[in-house]
């Protein structure tokens, strides 16, 4: 599926005047609008700043097809029933790890290392009922040492991360119909980012903005990755732009900070590399099976103010 821009003309115009001005990939936020009563209708929502991330690096692969995880040395790229082990240094091939056809494994669709094991989301995309497990690897031989099995869940198992203490995990729902199937294989609206603890007992769940899950359509929520910023960074599956994303103070929507475009992306898994000084975000570009690189402006992203999102009145200020 070629990669799609949704950004209104009134936005398109914003961000080319920003840019000349600046003279850089970095886009300005928009101004926002003027303060109202307590009792004026709310004002719609300011779009989220746009940024633009920077190619560092490219290599050439014959497994980036729907994601990368990343290490110090070591890099790895997925594709449904294998994960190659790349050197990162040079970019040679080292060890692959391979599912037969009539193996459990079916479709891997991202992974992330955490000490020295290689966690992959894995599912049965696109049978139903849709399952959903975790499929671990040992980095050094890229043998499979362990497993955990969701079963019949929240949708299907694309992407997960540990950050905080915690694991963090996207279950994608999509409004596509697979071939043989008559509905849609779940509904991308019920697409949700979970947080579960070190047993991955599901504590916590969010849904993503509609406007988000909108550019998604027909397909899902594809990669995630937390950023050096402290800020989730998640992707859909074919378009070449991240989604900075917090967790909200209050309710159960995650808070859309600011959408950075990634040139020559296609959608799919993402990898921040936290191992080194300057922190870069690994993405891949399927049509080609390459793993890209990137210098991102996390550091100029700023969060919106909410200070407007509550109000104590005291007397004479009740609204009735």
């Amino acid at each position: 599926m070629l990669a799609r821009t949704k950004i209104a003309a009134g936005v398109t115009a914003s961000l080319a005047i920003g840019a000349l001005a600046l003279g850089t990939g970095l886009v300005p936020a928009q101004a926002s609008g003027p303060a109202h009563a307590p009792q004026a209708p709310a004002l719609a929502a300011a779009e989220p700043p746009v940024f633009t991330a920077t190619l560092a690096r490219t290599y050439d692969t014959f497994d980036a097809h729907q994601a990368v995880a990343v290490d110090q040395k070591y890099f790895y790229v997925v594709n449904n029933r294998r994960i190659t082990k790349h050197d990162k240094a040079t970019g040679e091939p080292l060890l692959q790890l391979v599912g037969s056809d009539d193996g459990p494994i079916i479709h891997m669709d991202s992974g992330v290392v955490v000490n020295g094991k290689l966690y992959a989301a894995h599912s049965n995309y696109d049978e139903s009922p849709m399952q959903s497990s975790i499929e671990v690897f040992d980095t050094r031989t890229m043998r499979h040492i362990s497993t955990y099995s969701f079963g019949i869940d929240r949708g299907s198992l694309t992407w997960i991360d540990r950050h905080d203490g915690a694991w963090w995990a996207g279950f994608a729902n999509y409004d596509v119909v697979p071939d043989g199937q008559t509905e849609p294989y779940g509904g991308t609206d019920n697409t949700q980012i979970v947080k579960l603890d070190d047993n991955f007992q599901i504590i916590e769940a969010w849904t993503i903005p509609k406007a988000i899950l909108d550019q998604f359509k027909p397909m899902s929520n594809s990669g995630g990755s937390w950023g050096p910023d402290g800020r989730l960074w998640i992707t859909g599956h074919d378009l070449g732009e991240a989604y900075v994303m917090n967790v909200p103070a209050a309710g159960s929507q995650l808070q859309w900070v600011a959408t950075v475009n990634l040139p020559s992306v296609e959608g799919q898994g993402i990898a921040w590399d936290r191992s080194g000084d300057r922190p870069t975000l690994w993405t891949i570009k399927r049509s080609t099976s390459q793993a890209l690189t990137f210098t991102v402006p996390f550091g100029s992203i700023s969060d919106p103010d909410t200070s407007s999102d509550w109000q104590v009145l005291g007397p004479g200020e009740f609204q009735q």
